[in-house]
């Protein structure tokens, strides 16, 4: 029973990894690699496996760094089915149309730019959207909570994580020999305690654990002192020189919560005159899908009528639309707070609202996710004072404030108390989905805190689980 670490390990992206047993394989996440100048690379090269022979694929959640290889899986002939949950099934329909069209955006732009006028291996997309549409004909939805038996020797059962909408935990149980085994992939978790999404699922027992530490060596801080945060940036920018707010945020999980903390503190009488606009047609898409799952939302969420609503209902919040109308907010030259994706500032939008604020020094760049290595994001939260964008060579004098009390993934002590729902400690536990040096020091935490036996695997590695050989 061979698990085999194909993505995120010993890093944050890229999220793979491969269970095989006698006449049984299947994948628990198919996710890009995000950040630095090798991940366009790293995501063309043949997948480490027969895609093919692969049974059937388990997906944590929606995040393109869990899923955006999926089409590349089904082009590569996978014919099998994408067991995931019904808001991650509606999330992939918006988020792998649009990572393939902004692939074949870019080898078009990039076709133009050559020579003779021909797209190179380097420049074609991974995957078209031809390729996206036969994907999505192979996901099945599953309930959270439900066992579901997605092979004879397989049974599976999906838990809400917490992290974004339709995120899940995924429980794995394998037979061989007549031995049964329970393998657990955390996915990524969310923060106990936050608003709109409920909880994370205590999971009370495994064989195996696979548990991601995005944050496993530092805490958020608090709700409270973010939230004041985001006040005191907002007044402040607006009467000490009236820039622009430009908010970097993933389509999925952080622009909603972004609005839903917007639209308390107006209904509160904390925020006065806001003018905000989610320039990301994916966002707008995906706050129209977590209309439809109210009943994944927690109560605070619930009784806070109209936050996620699109239209007149918000007067000091637009969705745009066109192009058209994305180059005109460049207009706006105070009092604008613009949310845009993508999160990492990797693409999309965001990098031309980026252009036009970051040699304002009246103008404030607010970070609410975790930056990857190698990403322009990075780079502003790493105090770069100059960056490289669209071929030139852009001054940063806008003030860059991180509000990682935002963030969709759980800290330290979060993952710790998650870990401490387990009755009896795992035979193995794998630390996943982390920088080298988070995923270390977090697994040390793990030893000396709980006695439990941990490792940190080796990107491209292998380990037969009843064996204990690698």
């Amino acid at each position: 029973m061979n698990l085999h670490f194909m993505g995120a390990a010993q890093e944050v992206t890229g999220s793979c990894y491969l269970m095989e047993t006698k006449g049984l394989r299947f994948l628990v996440d198919c996710g890009m690699v995000q950040g630095g100048r090798e991940a366009p690379a790293r995501n063309r090269q043949p997948f480490g496996f027969d895609a093919k022979k692969i049974d059937f694929v388990l997906l944590t959640h929606a995040h393109i760094d869990h899923s955006g290889l999926l089409p590349k899986l089904t082009r590569a002939g996978f014919k099998g089915p994408i067991y995931t949950t019904s808001a991650t099934a509606d999330l992939l329909g918006v988020m792998l149309p649009d990572s393939a069209h902004i692939q074949e955006a870019d080898a078009e732009r990039a076709k133009r730019r050559s020579r003779r006028g021909k797209t190179t291996a380097a420049s074609a997309p991974i995957y078209t959207m031809q390729d996206t549409r036969e994907c999505l004909r192979q996901v099945q939805a599953v309930g959270y909570d439900d066992k579901h038996d997605p092979h004879p020797a397989v049974r599976c059962r999906f838990r809400d994580a917490g992290h974004i909408l339709g995120s899940a935990i995924i429980e794995v149980w394998i037979t061989e020999s007549g031995k049964t085994t329970k393998i657990v992939f955390s996915g990524d978790l969310g923060q106990p305690g936050r608003p709109i999404l409920r909880d994370p699922t205590i999971i009370e027992e495994a064989d195996f654990l696979l548990i991601e530490s995005t944050y496993g060596n530092r805490d958020h801080k608090d709700q409270t002192s973010t939230v004041e945060e985001l006040i005191d940036i907002v007044e402040h920018t607006r009467h000490a020189g009236g820039g622009n707010i430009i908010v970097p945020a993933f389509a999925v999980g952080r622009t909603q919560e972004v609005l839903y903390h917007l639209h308390r503190l107006t209904c509160e009488g904390r925020l006065h005159d806001l003018m905000v606009f989610v320039d990301s047609p994916m966002a707008t898409e995906a706050t129209r899908i977590t209309r439809q799952h109210l009943e994944l939302f927690d109560e605070q969420a619930t009784k806070l009528a109209g936050w996620h609503r699109i239209g007149s209902d918000l007067p000091y919040l637009k969705f745009t639309a066109s192009v058209e109308e994305s180059k005109a907010l460049n207009q706006i030259r105070s009092g604008a707070i613009i949310i845009s994706a993508s999160g990492m500032c990797t693409a999309g939008r965001i990098r031309h609202h980026l252009r036009e604020n970051l040699p304002r020094r009246e103008s404030v760049i607010l970070i609410t996710g975790f930056q990857a290595k190698g990403t322009l994001g990075r780079r502003l939260v790493d105090g770069a004072r100059q960056v490289r964008m669209f071929g030139k060579d852009v001054p940063v004098r806008a003030a860059v404030h991180t509000l990682n009390g935002f963030s969709a993934h759980a800290d330290r002590t979060a993952l710790l108390a998650w870990a401490d729902g387990f009755k009896t400690s795992p035979k193995q536990t794998f630390v996943v989905h982390g920088e080298a040096d988070t995923a270390q020091e977090f697994a040390e935490k793990l030893r000396t805190d709980k006695g439990w036996k941990v490792s940190v695997p080796e990107l491209g590695s292998k380990v037969d689980l009843l064996r204990g050989q690698q």
